[in-house]
């Protein structure tokens, strides 16, 4: 049976096929809100939802509370589901995010994460080089090799869940653990990058040489060289969305 935790903590079950529906309802109506489809303002019931996705109200009540608590929805006594503006989401949930990379909105939200990341992850790995162990450290300069290596290779998958690895362990390995949970928001927008082919098949070499010096100067407690290095691959990377997205003219390349 498949567990998911409910308001307040406790934990419900559900049978493998109603999780499924509850998975696929709950991705089908954050994508078309988070897209715009279902605009702000617009009132629905759970009669039209029913109807719209073909399941029953109880899938459909579960998705709406976790569509509230996410802040997408709110559900009024007597006049219905109000889809929410765009100021009211917690845009650091996971999934809200990788809905809004589902979206056309797809480059604003690549912009506004490497904008956080820029602010976070320069420090996170300034703070590594003083608080990192030595066998963590070696293991960062391990996973930076491999990362090379696979990217050399063009060998996209294991790239993806090198890269995610890597700036996972500087982000733990800053010893503060706010920064530490910007993880799963990381991985997401990696992974967005791949999945909207906004990663060249062979990474820029000059990208891998980064992520190299970023683990070797952690490894030497150059917290200045670790913190310089990563802005450079945060400004490329950016630089690399902007490029690939303006020569595919895709939506919101401006």
């Amino acid at each position: 049976m498949d567990q998911s935790s409910a308001p307040g903590g406790a934990t419900t079950q559900r049978a493998p096929g109603e999780a499924g529906l509850h998975a696929r309802v709950l991705d089908h109506l954050g994508t078309a809100i988070c897209s715009g489809e279902m605009a702000a303002g617009s009132v629905l019931s759970i009669d039209d939802l029913v109807d719209r996705c073909q399941v029953s109200r109880s899938v459909i009540r579960e998705v709406l509370r976790v569509l509230a608590s996410m802040g997408l929805i709110e559900s009024r006594r007597r006049v219905g589901v109000m889809i929410q503006p765009a100021k009211a989401w917690k845009v650091f949930d996971p999934r809200v995010i990788r809905w809004r990379l589902a979206s056309d909105a797809r480059m604003a939200q690549m912009r506004s994460i490497t904008e956080l990341r820029t602010a976070i992850e320069p420090h996170a790995a300034w703070l590594a080089a003083e608080r990192i162990d030595d066998d963590d450290a070696s293991e960062l300069v391990g996973v930076a090799a491999k990362l090379w290596a696979a990217g050399k290779a063009g060998d996209e998958a294991r790239f993806l869940v090198l890269d995610i690895d890597f700036h996972r362990r500087v982000l733990a390995a800053s010893g503060n653990e706010m920064f530490e949970e910007l993880q799963l928001i990381v991985a997401e927008v990696l992974a967005g990058r791949h999945h909207y082919h906004l990663m060249p098949h062979y990474p820029d070499e000059q990208a891998l040489q980064l992520h190299t010096d970023v683990a070797h100067a952690i490894q030497r407690r150059d917290g200045e060289r670790a913190r310089q290095a990563m802005v450079e691959i945060m400004e490329q990377g950016f630089a690399e969305m902007r490029s690939m997205w303006e020569r595919t003219a895709e939506p919101g390349g401006a």
